[in-house]
């Protein structure tokens, strides 16, 4: 007669795989929100998902669906590609609402974009790209606006070339032999010479523009805020279009350069003495 094992609780390891089933599911889950996130495309479809993450697509096409109910994701009916929902930017926007640079900073961009009437932005870096975190822009006709929460290159743009160049040697090094050099507008600098030498520059004058280098038509200046450890912690920028700020950028870098002092100093930073 069959006995019993000492200890057994009956449907125990039904239980047991049930749950490991849940987390793998929502790792799968969240595998698929980052993709979305890390992607330079700002659409997908369900066939490259799979590829992507080594998934099968029937697998993928039932998380995209449990994703669109909590609008994290959101499909384009006519193309039947997917792209980040408003659930994904509340989640980000309550993540930045965290971040303390975004709450010191916020008076000076208020300021700075009073001062200069062109679009005042704050980026904060992540790994090897950056992102715009908060912006103020200008009461006037015509303005830049940006993206918040777009990754970009750290080698496009005022913006994130003032993140690079202030970076240690090591890092800067790594990003130059390790990150494709892509070229997103045709005044993109993609060459490791070159761009090597435009950080230079930037380190010694302490801040950056770019005429186009990002997106056509725009252009901006751009400085970091410096910690304790002179360690960019944020970057702000003046932007706005290409053609009316030539004739700006003087005034935009002297109002920037007060503003970041400002921040910096409040971050922990010491200007070093000049001997």
């Amino acid at each position: 007669m069959p006995t019993k094992k000492r200890g057994a609780v009956p449907g125990e390891t039904p239980a047991r795989e049930s749950a490991g089933q849940s987390i793998a599911t929502v790792e799968r889950a969240v595998d698929v929100l980052m993709h979305f996130a890390e992607t330079p495309s700002t659409t997908l479809g369900v066939t490259e998902i799979a590829e992507a993450l080594g998934m099968s697509k029937a697998a993928v096409h039932r998380i995209l669906a449990s994703l669109r109910v909590r609008h994290l994701i959101e499909l384009d009916p006519a193309s039947r590609r997917y792209s980040l929902g408003v659930g994904a930017m509340r989640l980000g926007l309550a993540y930045l609402d965290r971040l303390d640079i975004r709450r010191i900073a916020a008076p000076e961009l208020v300021a700075l974009s009073r001062r200069t009437a062109e679009t005042a932005t704050l980026s904060i870096r992540t790994g090897w790209t950056r992102i715009y975190a908060d912006q103020v822009t200008p009461a006037r006709e015509v303005i830049m606006s940006v993206s918040l929460g777009v990754p970009y290159p750290l080698h496009t743009g005022g913006s994130s070339k003032a993140f690079l160049a202030f970076l240690t040697e090591e890092e800067i090094e790594t990003y130059l032999s390790e990150a494709p050099l892509q070229a997103l507008t045709g005044t993109t600098i993609a060459d490791v010479p070159k761009l090597r030498k435009e950080l230079a520059a930037i380190r010694e004058c302490g801040w950056a523009r770019s005429f186009a280098e990002r997106m056509s038509g725009a252009a901006s200046v751009a400085a970091p805020v410096l910690d304790h450890h002179g360690r960019p912690v944020a970057v702000i920028s003046v932007c706005g279009p290409l053609e009316r700020f030539r004739e700006e950028v003087d005034e935009c870098v002297e109002a920037l350069l007060d503003s970041t002092r400002r921040l910096s100093t409040q971050m922990g930073w010491t200007e070093p003495e000049r001997g």
